[in-house]
């Protein structure tokens, strides 16, 4: 057999990835009743390309599922992709904006049509983007949320909600971005700390001298304030209960009430009620039956009910409200104060709150059960301490504003009757009212939140809400992997709907990894100027090599940071298995392909170890560790002790053996290049993937075969290190070394004497008898001289005894040896002033005086070995 002689992934992995395409190979048969293992890809976004996260992600699902289709189980992972509502309607809206057009000029019917067409484009190169790294996805189940079959999910399941009361619709605060022009829920709004301004303004009390302070982050707000609220606790709660007080700028009178979300620590104990404003106030408003004054609409600029400051926008009359109050007294102080400013987690717009009619599903009803399915154990989370996080979301969890303001996306099922007002919601577009019959009805404009069709995500691919056969051989599915950044946006949401819509649990079992960051650990993002394409390290590394990177820093829960160091690690390791492989290509394959030789035994067993840690990481979801299990064996044992002993024997058969059974270890880590090589073996079986992965199996492990190769491998180390340490490092500078080793330890050595020496650059006389040395290093003169010990058998505290010692001898290096001598006499002149001290002899206890003298007696013994050496 024939190898490249330089390890070129590009030559070789777009030919595999397109063939396991080509020939179904991951395709799973729907068998139910039988044992499967299954999983649904968490779909990217519509919206550009992969990044870096994306690829992280799909390795660790695309190890874990290789290795569980490599066990013979019955294995699906499910591909698809999603619409993405807000995110694909905002890229649709700037391409638009390009041709100097808006979705309104398009219209709905064109929008859509336009956003398909987006959808075309990008999500086919997400698609062929998936399909050259080379992720084991069935293909042929590939899915689309706004697909006929997924769509018909999303409406029964908004029918089966509204029937049973857990969907409403109402007017209620909400987060609205006036960049999207749509109502977000809590989860898509992120809020961060920002510097800010908190202003005391003075509001006349009517019919007295007072003037209550209230303080506001907001004075813009003011305007469509109805009450002032003080806690019933406040000293002054008797004295103003009833009155009222002038709104300053819009002169009217509104009242003070008492209410405890008045703090006695905040400002002066006094706050302004805007119910069309803040979430708080919005309730405060329903206790005390207050109006509602909109002064911001949802395109953030101030409304005719906010008098002259009617058309601006919220922050530019900000500006001009705070001028007025000044101009009039009415500023108290202006503080600075740190704002936890909500910002569309989108777009970034500052959110306005406003009061919206909006389509809610009630959800502590449908926490109950999924609180309860992890609490007894039928899912878990991977690590176990992300449950933690799960259960204080979903105990205090509020209900879920469903309806978004777009065009792109589930359109909701409900017909609202313009002649009894009534609204229909339906499984099938009706052709009258159902309350009244009445023929003029309209369908709601807003289209579902994205995370609702994404919540069905595991049973709606599988053809829920018929009884198909893909959901029977395959639902519940087996695992989620998914970040930490979207377990209440996803996770908990995929729960919900599934215990409701299915009666049982979506998966079995999260695990929850963490985030690519850059070598810094620092978030990416296009304006730091870290983000890193796959596209560019896949061509610069191999697809392998960023696989085997990422994964090999993927220990569970913790972010990776992301560096140069680790795509070269992966590189290197692939490279050092492609040069090992030439040089097994170069060998007979002919042989019984059974153990031979001590290293043979020692191979097997040392293969058999990293079989049982890679098959215990992978179960664990441990990735690094079967990374690393991988990387030791091949680059430590196999290729640099195994191979090299091996050059010195004739049958190469049970090195093949080995070596097919390494590429099936790696292969669900580096599926390329063991796809590459393992075709070159000509093994029955259409491919490593489909081939069987390795198990413990006792009968290959060996302690005294790994007993003996530790002795060896420590005859050539220290030979290696004694020679670094004596500067002689050039391999073509043979030393002499004598080695008398006991009995049953001679023959080991003997046996190998041809790869120790050409290993450590030595000619060997091997001795047998009794290593008579005492333990450690010691030299003398131009000699270096150590013992080797080990357990005298494999049971734990066994004794230790000599194995072999070794006289290593070494040319005179004069200087370093002049050098090691003036070391060795600033050592004695040290000593010699300490024992010439009366002070220390007389003080210092016995002990330590003696300990000096000895110090000092073996300096000069040391001294009188190098000035021999120098033969002076």
């Amino acid at each position: 057999m024939e190898i490249d002689k330089i390890y070129e992934p590009q030559r070789f992995e777009p030919h595999w990835a397109e063939w396991w395409v080509s020939q179904n190979l991951f395709h799973a048969e729907a068998r139910p009743g039988e044992p499967y293992f299954s999983l649904v890809i968490p779909p990217p976004n519509v919206t550009g390309a992969l990044h870096i996260g994306h690829m992280f992600e799909h390795s660790i699902i695309d190890a874990q599922v290789r290795w569980r289709r490599m066990l013979g189980v019955n294995t699906l992972w499910l591909p698809g992709t999603d619409h993405a509502g807000i995110s694909t309607q905002i890229m649709v809206e700037r391409q638009l904006a390009e041709e100097g057009l808006t979705r309104h000029d398009l219209g709905r019917e064109k929008f859509e049509a336009r956003a398909w067409a987006w959808k075309e484009q990008y999500g086919g190169r997400i698609i062929e983007q998936m399909k050259r790294a080379g992720v084991s996805v069935d293909w042929q189940r590939l899915r689309f949320t706004l697909d006929p079959g997924l769509s018909r999910a999303v409406r029964e399941a908004f029918v089966r909600l509204y029937e049973k009361g857990l969907i409403y619709r109402a007017e209620y605060m909400v987060n609205w971005c006036p960049r999207c022009q749509t109502a977000l829920s809590d989860l898509e709004t992120i809020h961060e700390e920002e510097n800010g301004r908190l202003w005391h303004i003075r509001y006349p009390v009517n019919d007295s001298d007072l003037k209550l302070v209230v303080a506001t982050t907001r004075p813009e707000t003011m305007l469509g304030d109805t009450a002032v609220a003080i806690n019933p606790k406040d000293p002054r709660a008797r004295e103003l209960a009833g009155k009222t007080a002038q709104l300053p700028l819009m002169d009217r009178p509104i009242p003070i009430i008492l209410d405890e979300m008045a703090e006695l620590a905040f400002g002066a104990g006094a706050v302004k009620i805007t119910p069309a404003h803040d979430l708080n106030d919005f309730e405060a408003g329903k206790r005390h039956n207050l109006p509602s004054v909109k002064v911001i609409d949802e395109n953030a600029k101030m409304t005719a009910a906010a008098g002259k400051f009617a058309g601006l926008d919220r922050f530019e009359a900000r500006k001009q409200v705070v001028a007025e109050l000044e101009n009039r007294g009415l500023i108290e102080k202006i503080e600075p104060y740190r704002l936890n400013l909500g910002r569309c987690q989108r777009c970034k717009t500052p959110v306005e709150p406003l009061v919206s009619m909006q389509w809610w599903a009630r959800m502590k009803p449908l926490a109950e059960p999924a609180i309860k399915a992890v609490e007894d154990g039928r899912i878990t989370f991977v690590p176990a301490n992300w449950a933690k996080t799960y259960f204080e979301w979903m105990y205090n969890i509020r209900d879920w504003c469903i309806s978004r303001q777009l065009w792109w996306g589930h359109r909701i099922p409900a017909w609202h009757c313009a002649a009894c007002g009534k609204t229909t919601v339906a499984r099938e577009t009706p052709g009258v009212c159902s309350h009244c019959g009445s023929e003029k009805i309209t369908q709601e404009t807003d289209v579902l939140d994205t995370w609702f069709s994404s919540g069905l995500w595991p049973f709606s691919t599988l053809g829920w809400p018929d009884d198909t056969v893909d959901l029977r051989a395959f639902y519940p599915t087996t695992l989620l992997v998914t970040g930490f950044d979207i377990i209440f946006f996803w996770a908990a949401r995929m729960i919900m709907l599934g215990m409701e819509m299915t009666g049982d649990v979506p998966f079995r079992q999260v695990h929850i990894h963490g985030l690519v960051r850059d070598e810094e650990r620092q978030k990416m993002s296009k304006t730091k100027g870290n983000v890193i394409d796959p596209l560019v390290i896949n061509e610069k590394y191999g697809t392998d090599a960023v696989r085997f990177g990422l994964l090999v820093a993927a220990s569970p829960g913790s972010d990776i940071a992301l560096s140069e160091e680790l795509m070269h690690r992966g590189r290197n390791f692939a490279n050092k298995i492609w040069n090992a492989s030439g040089l097994l290509f170069s060998k007979p394959k002919t042989g019984k392909g059974e153990p031979s030789s001590l290293i043979d035994r020692w191979i097997a067993s040392r293969l058999n170890a990293a079989t049982g840690q890679a098959n215990r990481a992978f179960e664990s979801h441990r990735y690094h560790e079967a990374a690393d299990a991988a990387w030791t064996f091949f680059w430590d044992e196999f290729c640099d002790w195994y191979l090299e002993f091996k050059k010195q024997e004739s049958d190469w058969s049970f090195a093949y053996v080995v070596y097919e059974k390494a590429l099936r270890l790696l292969h669900p880590l580096m599926p390329f290049i063991t796809e590459e090589l393992w075709q070159r073996l000509a093994m029955p079986g259409k491919s490593i993937a489909l081939a069987l992965y390795p198990q413990f199996d006792e009968t290959w492990s060996d302690a005294a075969a790994e007993h003996d190769m530790a002795m060896l491998q420590a005859l050539v180390s220290g030979i290696r290190e004694r020679r670094a340490e004596a500067a002689v490092a050039d391999p073509r500078q043979r030393l002499n070394i004598d080695i008398t080793a006991a009995p049953g330890r001679s023959e080991v050595i003997g046996a190998y004497v041809p790869s120790i020496g050409r290993l450590a650059s030595v000619h060997i006389g091997l001795h047998h008898g009794d290593p008579a040395f005492p333990a450690g290093d010691y030299a003398e003169g131009t000699q270096v001289r150590w013992t080797y010990q080990a357990p005298e058998n494999q049971d734990p505290g066994a004794r230790m005894i000599p194995c072999f010692s070794a006289v290593l001898n070494i040319p005179p290096n004069r200087a370093r040896i002049e050098k090691e001598i003036q070391r060795l006499e600033r050592l004695i002149a040290d000593k010699q002033r300490q024992l010439q001290s009366e002070t220390f002899t007389s003080r210092a206890p016995a002990d330590v005086v003696a300990e000096v003298r000895q110090k000092k007696e073996q300096y000069e013994a040391e001294l009188a070995s190098n000035r021999a050496a120098l033969g002076s």
